[in-house]
């Protein structure tokens, strides 16, 4: 049984980690609503350009002059696996549920007899990922330094990556993201982004004409489809982190108090029992008198 002065210690620690769960917590519900407006605002334009260049791929799609970001090196040997988690823990299973998909579908490649290369952005994902994948990892973005968000930052990456596949070291790219829709629900997603997918496309009811060729098109924008994919997944990325993170210090901060409220009964019982035991020393020592 621990001593009165061990539980004081005891319950004053756990008010002060309260303080700091509660505190969390609040920054945490600050950042969210900025970041979630910046995911939000991110969608239409995706989806819009989702939708235009699924428009313009599916007249090039069967040409043999089709871009390699959209024909493809013909082969899906070699698959480079982006996955995407955040540099900072505390936030419950927001890395663990992107990590956990990225090394189901890394197992299922792997069993496929497939190469399976591994880009982390983001530390959490590189910790937890090289344990089991060490030999598989690539290389790693380092975002620690980023405090706010831009496309400059997702071009960075998707030049990595695109680098990679010019050069003939991957024939196939997805990227691994939570993407947010709620702040106690955020979806673990794959999606893959080389060769290019586009959902959304409506069918050709009319005939275009091109000025430079639908390719020479395709070549200059497909690049910047795979940037704006991978900002779109970072936005939903940081949304998602910030809600977990609420979320996961909200759970904290509730079993703090119960916590104080158990380790209060205790103290009070105990501290009870000593007066109790003193009084009848006492008693007991004045009727032997």
């Amino acid at each position: 049984m621990p001593s009165l002065k061990d539980l004081k210690n005891k319950i004053a620690s756990v008010k002060n980690t309260r303080k700091i769960t509660k505190a969390m917590q609040m920054v945490s519900a600050a950042k969210l609503r900025r970041a979630q407006d910046a995911a939000e605002a991110a969608r239409p334009y995706a989806s819009r350009m989702s939708a235009v260049m699924a428009g313009l791929a599916q007249a090039a799609a069967g040409s043999a002059t089709a871009p390699r970001l959209l024909a493809g090196t013909g082969s899906t040997d070699v698959q480079l696996l982006v996955v995407m988690t955040s540099e900072r823990g505390l936030c419950g299973g927001f890395n663990t549920n992107i990590v956990r998909l990225a090394r189901a579908k890394a197992n299922e490649l792997i069993a496929a007899g497939k190469t399976v290369k591994i880009l982390t952005v983001g530390k959490k994902g590189r910790e937890q990922l090289r344990r089991e994948f060490a030999d598989n990892m690539v290389g790693h973005v380092d975002m620690s330094a980023v405090k706010r968000l831009g496309y400059s930052d997702a071009q960075n990456v998707a030049r990595d990556v695109l680098a990679r596949f010019e050069h003939g070291e991957c024939d196939v790219v997805t990227i691994f993201y939570n993407r947010f829709q709620s702040v106690i629900a955020q979806i673990p997603t794959a999606q893959q982004v080389i060769p290019a997918k586009f959902e959304g496309a409506a069918a050709v009811d009319a005939i275009y004409d091109y000025e430079p060729s639908e390719e020479a098109i395709l070549a200059d924008l497909l690049p910047r489809g795979v940037a704006t994919q991978i900002f779109t997944a970072l936005l939903e990325n940081a949304a998602s982190e910030q809600g977990a993170r609420m979320s996961a210090m909200d759970n904290a901060t509730r079993n703090a108090g119960e916590m104080i409220t158990k380790y209060t009964t205790i103290y009070n019982r105990s501290r009870q029992a000593a007066i109790t035991k003193e009084l009848i020393e006492i008693i007991s020592g004045a009727e032997a008198l």
